[in-house]
């Protein structure tokens, strides 16, 4: 009779000992099982949205975009390194595909007026844009410096407008006229018959948005 009472006593020692150590170890192996994939889905997650996500994007819309920012030189004062460094009429006599508004911004007198402005948007038109004015109504208009001050001063919107607020925009240009834009990604239009050729071009003054055609004010 002892000996089974000491038998049983031994047993139920035994059990009470290993069932914590047991029920232990299943704890822990299911805790370990559970939080590996979790912590490696959240890694994966957080990495794939700090890669691709809002700082990617806004990363993205602050650079120049657009087919013809390509033609910009790498490097000297026409650059976009430049040309952040210059004021909007300085920095637009140094890239060469601007020369006929450069041309046009002297005869109007508006160098100073633009180099001194706080804060500006430019729609800047190309030498093309210029050219798909027959030459002789182009020279009329760079004859006559106030409706050519009406035509450049219409490019101008007091303020510098990010890719962001061109999706839907109305804006008043010093021209006191109406522009509109609108679009998305890295394709704009102006009017809805400008197109950005190549956007958000810093200048130390300006935010500048070279277009292919000029715009006319009603």
């Amino acid at each position: 009779m002892n000996s089974m009472q000491i038998r049983r006593t031994g047993i139920a020692v035994a059990a009470a000992v290993l069932l914590p150590f047991s029920l232990a170890a299943c704890s822990g192996a299911s805790g370990d099982t559970g939080a590996a994939p979790g912590a490696t889905a959240t890694a994966g997650g957080s990495a794939g949205t700090d890669a691709s996500s809002p700082a990617g994007d806004a990363m993205t819309m602050d650079q120049p975009f657009g087919p013809a920012c390509a033609g910009v030189p790498k490097e000297g004062a026409g650059s976009f390194d430049g040309m952040a460094k210059d004021p909007v009429a300085t920095a637009a006599s140094n890239n060469p595909a601007l020369s006929t508004l450069v041309s046009a911004v002297k005869q109007a007198g508006l160098v100073d007026t633009l180099n001194n402005a706080k804060d500006i948007t430019v729609f800047a038109p190309t030498n093309a844009a210029f050219a798909k004015i027959p030459k002789a109504d182009l020279d009329k208009v760079l004859a006559n410096k106030e409706l050519l001050t009406k035509i450049l001063t219409y490019h101008v919107v007091g303020e510098r407008l990010t890719p962001k607020q061109l999706e839907n925009g109305s804006f008043e240009t010093l021209q006191k006229g109406m522009v509109t834009t609108k679009g998305s990604g890295e394709a704009y239009k102006v009017n809805d018959t400008a197109a950005v050729v190549c956007g958000n071009v810093k200048t130390a003054n300006a935010d500048v948005y070279i277009i292919d055609t000029v715009l006319m004010p009603k």
